[in-house]
């Protein structure tokens, strides 16, 4: 199949891009309600643990779109294969991650998800997120919106809340990646609650489900990959939030370093601007 940036292609990747997010998260599924957990084996490496059921998930994702897209006009940015500090010379990246919120997967929390993103020339211009323990799926393509999809196939368009004062936001924050300086930053923030959640993916569905309206990230000794942003931010935008660097430059993907070192913004969209500038001026104060 062609790959191009004409809107009745995007969307017809899309339905394609659906079924094989439904497939990875049955999968996922059968790992973590199946009866026999020695099947469920964990490494663990510099990143963090990996699961043989990330291992399956990857492999039927990767399966699946090679065989519908091929190894010439586009490049495949998995979690589980990639290696290397080069970023690829295609226009077109597939960016992959089979189990966002690994840690949550293993501690049951249901907070994981499936993020699939195709990026074209470093930004994504169509997303799906799956959030297998909850049967749903959010789904986005470039300037077309994002939807919510459940298991028969039913969507409904997402939009984001309409909060402006920041006093009246509410943030959602990594449950498992956060040192001391992240905690001082979130802390000071002047805004209404927080929530800790599992998965990038499951942080941005409540945002896009207006269950919460900022997301922070902040590196520290590592820091998040191309593939736990690329799927989630798309849905976000297209449902009218932002997604930047603390200086309000978009993110950029396939860029040779994976990692997205820094500070990273996410929000409904409606305060970005002094929520950036409200962080940086914590970040000063704090070192």
């Amino acid at each position: 199949m062609k790959l191009d940036l004409e809107t009745d292609t995007l969307k017809a990747i899309l339905g394609k891009i659906r079924s094989i997010a439904w497939g990875a998260s049955e999968i996922l599924r059968s790992y973590y309600y199946g009866s026999n957990q020695e099947h469920l084996k964990v490494n663990n490496d510099k990143d963090g643990p990996v699961t043989t059921a990330d291992l399956a998930a990857n492999q039927y994702i990767l399966n699946e779109l090679q065989s519908i897209f091929g190894d010439d006009q586009c490049a495949y940015l998995s979690e589980e294969t990639h290696s290397g500090s080069v970023a690829f010379p295609q226009a077109w990246v597939w960016i992959i991650d089979p189990l966002d919120g690994t840690k949550d997967f293993i501690q049951k929390t249901g907070e994981f998800a499936v993020h699939i993103a195709l990026a074209y020339q470093g930004r994504p211009v169509l997303a799906v997120v799956a959030v297998p323990a909850s049967l749903k799926l959010y789904c986005a393509v470039l300037g077309q919106g994002a939807y919510l999809e459940d298991q028969q196939g039913t969507t409904y368009p997402l939009k984001v809340s309409s909060g402006q004062t920041l006093s009246n936001l509410s943030l959602v924050v990594s449950r498992n990646h956060r040192d001391e300086r992240f905690q001082k930053l979130i802390d000071a923030l002047p805004l209404k609650s927080r929530h800790y959640v599992g998965s990038v993916g499951c942080k941005i569905a409540a945002i896009v489900e207006q269950e919460a309206d900022v997301y922070v990230s902040l590196s520290g000794k590592s820091a998040p990959k191309d593939w736990d942003f690329a799927a989630p931010e798309l849905i976000l935008t297209e449902a009218g939030g932002q997604f930047t660097y603390l200086d309000g430059s978009p993110v950029r993907y396939n860029r040779g370093d994976v990692s997205q070192w820094g500070v990273l913004l996410a929000s409904n969209g409606h305060s970005h601007l002094e929520l950036l500038e409200t962080s940086r001026e914590i970040l000063q104060q704090i070192g």
